[in-house]
């Protein structure tokens, strides 16, 4: 079933409709709230629907399943036989190319041991535990505030700025229902994610509170750096900036995000991009997320299928550059 068959397929379900109306009449909410809430409820269901299929499908539909879902994310055909723009490279990868390795490095609780191995324990944020399950963490050994991580995904993470104000209850309905998800399925065929042991870990809350958390994201072919991006928040808005190594400002753009009036290059930068290419040393092609803050840096992840291959990219010969840098065995 094609993915635009599964929307339409949801969004005439009266039943919904009027189950979620029904919950929803009550409330003192206007008519144009009532109908964004349906559209969230409908866009929530779709997702769970969709990530049933995926998940169960067996592996010789996946190619055609991922093309479905590309046009619908992009609005563009996918040439899996042979792709040629950067984020056609992505999708065969992430069904093709996914290795041992990749699967280690995606693991946010096991990454820690190659990262202390290529570069040293210094770049880790302190990890104060790690657990398999939500009713096992010790929250009396937790500071007031830490970073609770799902290993196995992107996104799986609750920020405590203050235990005492910590809504346990929800945080547990949060990760369990994390831990219950395969994430190599939400969008897309991640598949690097689907064999990671699932973890629960506590870190510390790095980002102070009269300093803002820098954050830079190298992106690496073959162990070499070629341009960083650097994201920050302007009145809750995002905004990106695209480097080269040597901080220039590049006139590209991946992604939707406008840029924001470029600041001087950061003192620590050749050293964020050497730390970046040990890490990405013999790996095709990965982003090295890296932090700063109060003068130290930090690692954060390392990303093989950033935003899972559907950002926009432009101009076009930016595109064809990358992909020509993003070799695949096929290549």
């Amino acid at each position: 079933m094609k993915l635009s068959n599964i929307f339409s397929v949801q969004i005439k379900d009266s039943r919904l409709i009027i189950t979620f109306f029904n919950k929803t009449l009550k409330t003192r909410y206007s008519a144009k709230k009532k109908i964004e809430l349906l559209k969230e409820e409908i866009k929530l269901r779709n997702e769970k629907l969709l990530y049933k299929i995926h998940k169960y499908l067996p592996a010789e539909k996946r190619p055609e399943a991922l093309c479905d879902w590309y046009f619908e994310q992009t609005g563009k055909n996918l040439n899996l036989k042979n792709p040629k723009t950067f984020n056609e490279k992505i999708q065969w990868s992430k069904l093709y190319d996914t290795t041992p390795l990749k699967t280690l490095l995606a693991d946010k609780y096991l990454v820690r041991q190659y990262v202390k191995d290529k570069i040293g324990e210094e770049y880790l944020i302190n990890l104060y535990g790690v657990w398999d399950n939500f009713d096992d963490i010790d929250f009396d050994i937790l500071p007031e505030t830490f970073v609770l991580k799902c290993n196995h995904g992107s996104g799986y993470n609750i920020i405590v700025k203050d235990k005492a104000k910590f809504d346990k209850a929800d945080a547990k309905r949060k990760i369990d229902a994390w831990m219950a998800e395969d994430y190599a399925f939400r969008y897309g065929f991640e598949m690097q994610y689907s064999d990671i042991p699932k973890k629960i870990i506590a870190e510390q809350y790095i980002q102070s509170k009269d300093k803002d958390l820098e954050e830079y994201n190298i992106t690496c072919f073959q162990g070499k750096a070629d341009f960083i991006i650097n994201d920050i928040l302007i009145n809750s808005t995002r905004k990106r900036n695209l480097y080269d190594t040597e901080w220039n400002l590049l006139p590209y753009k991946i992604s939707h995000y406008e840029n924001f009036h470029s600041k001087e290059k950061p003192s620590y930068l050749e050293k964020m991009i050497d730390l970046a290419q040990k890490l990405s040393e013999g790996i095709n092609y990965v982003r090295v997320d890296l932090y700063h803050t109060k003068g130290k840096i930090y690692f954060g992840e390392m990303t093989f299928t950033s935003s899972s291959g559907t950002s926009p990219i432009a101009p076009e010969s930016f595109d064809k550059r990358l992909a020509d840098l993003f070799k695949l065995p096929i290549d």
